[in-house]
């Protein structure tokens, strides 16, 4: 009988906590408040920014990463608006910031803390193969991938229970968890995006650099250079937790007429 009504609590949970993904259509357990998840996003995000100085403002490539992450965002939000989900965005404050060091990657925290490393400059080559990264890190936030992977590791730790004593009772084993979800953490076992989240954030990335100004069609080829630069001994750290393989390439394909719908050349 505690086991059925513990199971009936959970699914009860579930229910109550799905979304549904702006693009794709995709439903999506969230059990953690977004104003949560964004107040511990911030305080991560200037804990990183502490022990990793930015790049300065007046630096090219600082420049250009806010540039186009100032599109992104702006495609973002009217997207969202014409969806009439802005509420979804509450509590976004951007920041974009440049980190100095030799790594192929970037992220993006709850709330529009975007961080891109400067050894991903060269694999993207160009502004819109940025502004593909950038909107697909963007996305995995604003869908709240990083938010349902913690859901279901809080689920493993607390069962039931789940936010009513994750925070109160062992709040660093919450933010090991929140640092494993958003891959903040390289001691510990990451919480990888699942393929369906990686073929969201590639979809809507693509829709959003669209919408930016960006021809999307540049995505077929970075992520053909990122697959080539896989075959390595060590993959670059943006495919660690982000597989691109021939199936990955196939949907982007399949995507892209829809995608490209969005795209207004010489905007």
């Amino acid at each position: 009988m505690k086991k059925n009504i513990i199971l009936f609590s959970v699914f009860i949970i579930f229910v109550l906590s799905c979304q549904k993904n702006a693009i794709t259509g995709r439903r999506s357990i969230s059990l953690i408040p977004e104003t949560d998840m964004i107040a511990m996003g911030l305080t991560e995000y200037d804990k990183f920014l502490t022990q990793n100085k930015p790049l300065p403002a007046s630096d090219n490539r600082t420049i250009m990463v806010k540039q186009v992450g100032t599109k992104i965002q702006q495609a973002v939000e009217k997207y969202y608006t014409d969806k009439g989900l802005s509420s979804q965005l509450n509590g976004f404050k951007w920041e974009f910031n440049v980190v100095d060091e030799n790594i192929v990657n970037a992220w993006c925290m709850p709330g529009g803390k975007v961080v891109v490393y400067t050894g991903l400059l060269p694999v993207t080559q160009d502004e819109a193969s940025l502004a593909v990264v950038m909107g697909h890190e963007i996305a995995h936030a604003i869908a709240r991938h990083g938010n349902e992977r913690m859901s279901q590791g809080l689920i493993v730790q607390f069962g039931a229970a789940v936010l009513s004593t994750a925070m109160q009772q062992k709040p660093a084993l919450t933010q090991s968890i929140f640092q494993q979800a958003y891959g903040l953490s390289t001691n510990l076992g990451i919480l990888k995006y699942s393929r369906t989240h990686e073929t969201e954030a590639d979809k809507m990335g693509l829709v959003f650099a669209a919408m930016g100004g960006y021809n999307p069609e540049v995505a077929i080829g970075f992520w053909e250079r990122m697959s080539q630069a896989s075959s390595g001994t060590k993959p670059p750290e943006l495919l660690s937790t982000h597989p691109s393989d021939e199936t990955r390439i196939a949907n982007l394909k399949a995507f892209m007429p829809e995608a490209k719908k969005y795209f207004v050349s010489g905007k």
